[in-house]
């Protein structure tokens, strides 16, 4: 077969057509192999290794992580000061976390491997987890109790773990009232607030209401005084005890339990030790709230957040994307007018994504938010209750970018729905609405998931209309709770896609934000594939019901 006979067989275009559909799974296995590798391993304990440095004329001890190794010039070593001897073009240098961030001002430290001495790991270093400050590494000293030492040496490790879990107790029920009781305390008391103002504002404030709600507001006080000092108690308790670190340069620090997140001994673990530990803080990450600017603890709120935000742009997106695409394609009459409006929907697609964010500035949140603050929530003003950012605004913005979507997707399904199907129904009596909805709309329901599939693993990933209509970096509460109407849809809410951008170009300590930024950019990916499989699962038994419509 010449070379021409074979370009008209069209085999090139099938070997190109494969070519390209391996490249796109190479490409997509291996950003979740990048992402796997490098955010998954986060989560092991890795060992503290003890060392010398070499500066100068001095020796210095460093103990820290062995995070990573590169080979560069010895050239370019000589002129950031390390004296290195050698006639080597190019040596190896180690990125080792020092932790200990409030005694030394950095995490990380590159260090020329020749500059290093023997690596030893003592089974006695502790790595202590902190709610603030990272990290602290050192050799276990002593535990105290009320500055009195009560451990020390070899009894001083089970003294410390039993101390420890001590204090997360009680750390625990500090949250618990923090954030649940008085919480709920503080709420109750603002609608108090609101409840009066809004009498005030109708004229209905008399001196009887104003009497009861002055008495419902000093028993709230008085919960809240007890509360106050059920909670100085615990704080008093929770900061009884101390661990004595030894740390890199020598001096004895201590270091209060009621700040300390966790602490193991990393070089003394068995395997099985740190497979229970990997799980455990892959647990957490999952369900904890972040701490240290995000770069630390868990991402549960960016989890619950998206996941809301989603499920609401869905309930908005699915009915009209497909009552819009039903109007183009079962009722209005075909011509210049409807073509121009497709154009449209199809141009609207490639908009930048950031143009339907100042939209959804422009016209939800100040314009429509504003609004209903004005006619629904005057007790509330100043302080604006649906005008100001929020999900209901940010699921409204990514409907609206994933309207095109749907639509296509929907009418595509509605033109395959052969003619012979209508006419049949029709002819057996039933109105055009009846052959809608029960003879049309089912046999595209497949293409109808196809469009909301696509809407869902767009919006999911979205982060720069997010940034200005209802994202934040930290939010002080979840959208969904326990206080009517539950679902909160004026609140601000956290994202992956924005949690990513933050940590990744935000975070003040780069290195530790790395390992996050991975994890949770494999988790997103995740989570999309898990929505989409869904979603592709209901297709597909949706087009096998009706598939022996099709030949119709």
């Amino acid at each position: 077969m010449s070379m021409k006979d074979w370009f008209k067989s069209g085999s090139p275009w099938i070997w190109l057509t494969a070519g390209a559909v391996a490249l796109c799974v190479l490409a997509v296995a291996g950003v979740l192999w990048i992402s796997a590798a490098r955010g998954l391993t986060h989560f092991w304990p890795r060992a503290v290794a003890e060392t010398t440095f070499r500066d100068g004329e001095r020796q210095v001890r460093v103990i820290g992580e062995l995070r990573d190794t590169e080979e560069v010039a010895v050239r370019r070593l000589r002129e950031a000061g390390f004296q290195i001897d050698t006639q080597a073009a190019f040596v190896d240098r180690v990125l080792i976390k020092l932790g200990n961030r409030d005694l030394t001002g950095q995490d990380f430290r590159w260090y020329p491997r020749p500059l290093l001495g023997e690596l030893s790991y003592p089974q006695d270093i502790l790595t202590v987890e902190r709610h603030e400050w990272g990290n602290a590494y050192g050799h276990l000293k002593a535990v105290k109790e009320a500055e009195q030492i009560v451990a020390e040496g070899a009894t001083a490790w089970p003294a410390l773990v039993e101390r420890v879990q001590r204090a997360q107790r009680l750390f625990a029920e500090i949250y618990r009232i923090e954030k649940f009781d008085i919480g709920d305390i503080n709420y109750r008391i603002e609608q108090l607030r609101l409840r009066q103002r809004k009498a005030e504002l109708r004229g209905e404030l008399t001196d009887a209401l104003k009497a009861d709600l002055e008495r419902q507001r000093e028993a709230l006080q008085a919960q809240f005084t007890t509360l106050q000092e059920r909670l100085q108690r615990l704080r008093d308790d929770i900061g009884r005890d101390t661990v004595v670190l030894e740390v890199a340069d020598g001096s004895d620090i201590e270091i209060k339990l009621a700040l300390v997140a966790d602490v193991y001994r990393p070089n003394a673990m068995s395997v099985a030790e740190k497979i229970g530990h990997y799980f455990r803080k892959a647990w957490e990450f999952l369900r904890d709230d972040p701490r240290e600017a995000n770069t630390e603890g868990g991402i549960f709120p960016a989890i619950f957040g998206t996941m809301t935000m989603v499920l609401v742009m869905s309930v908005f997106v699915t009915p009209f994307g497909i009552m819009a695409a039903i109007y183009m394609r079962e009722y209005a009459r075909q011509g210049p007018l409807i073509r121009i409006i497709r154009i449209s929907v199809n141009n609207l697609a490639g908009v930048p994504s950031i143009v339907y964010g100042v939209f959804g500035l422009g016209f939800f949140v100040y314009l429509l938010g504003g609004n209903i603050d004005r006619l629904f929530y005057p007790e509330a003003l100043p302080a604006p209750t649906f005008g100001t950012p929020g999900l209901l605004w940010a699921s409204l913005t990514l409907a609206i970018l994933t309207l095109p979507v749907v639509i296509v997707a929907t009418e595509e399904g509605l033109a395959r729905v052969p003619r012979s199907v209508r006419e049949g129904s029709l002819a057996l009596g039933a109105t055009k609405a009846e052959t809608l909805l029960r003879t049309v709309l089912p046999m595209a329901s497949p293409a109808m998931m196809t469009g909301l599939i696509l809407a869902v693993a767009r919006a999911a990933g979205e982060v720069a209309p997010l940034m200005l209509v209802g994202v934040v970096k930290l939010a002080p509460a979840l959208p969904i709770d326990g206080y009517p109407p539950f679902i909160h849809l004026d609140r601000k809410f956290m994202h992956l896609g924005f949690h990513i951008y933050d940590v990744g170009f935000q975070s003040p300590n780069v290195e530790a934000a790395r390992p996050v930024v991975y994890a949770t950019a494999l988790l997103l990916v995740v989570l999309i594939m898990v929505l989409n499989l869904t979603a592709i699962y209901l297709r597909n038994r949706l087009r096998e019901k009706y598939r022996g419509l099709e030949g119709v």
